[in-house]
């Protein structure tokens, strides 16, 4: 299962904005019949690196006792004021 980039387009922080797109991603996996234990690989792009902290705050601990594998990167823009946007790939 590939779900596309999911991104926190509301004014806030970047805890809020990772929690958001997190619930999201889980609602979205959860209704095509997977979960967050089933990930595989997340990819993170951030607005500004200097949000990984925390962003990775908010990240750890919300996909079971084996995390993905995770790609993290800085990127020119998110699209509109998300300051964080990430897609996985998961099993069914």
């Amino acid at each position: 299962l590939f779900l596309s980039g999911v991104g926190a387009h509301f004014e806030g922080d970047i805890s809020a904005h990772t929690a958001h797109v997190l619930d999201e991603i889980q609602k979205q996996l959860e209704a095509c019949g997977s979960s967050m234990d089933k990930v595989l690989k997340a990819q993170v792009y951030l607005a500004d690196l200097k949000d990984y902290d925390g962003m990775n705050k908010v990240f750890k601990g919300r996909f079971g006792p084996e995390p993905p594998v995770r790609t993290t990167v800085s990127v020119a823009g998110v699209p509109g004021k998300s300051l964080v946007e990430i897609d996985v790939i998961a099993y069914i």
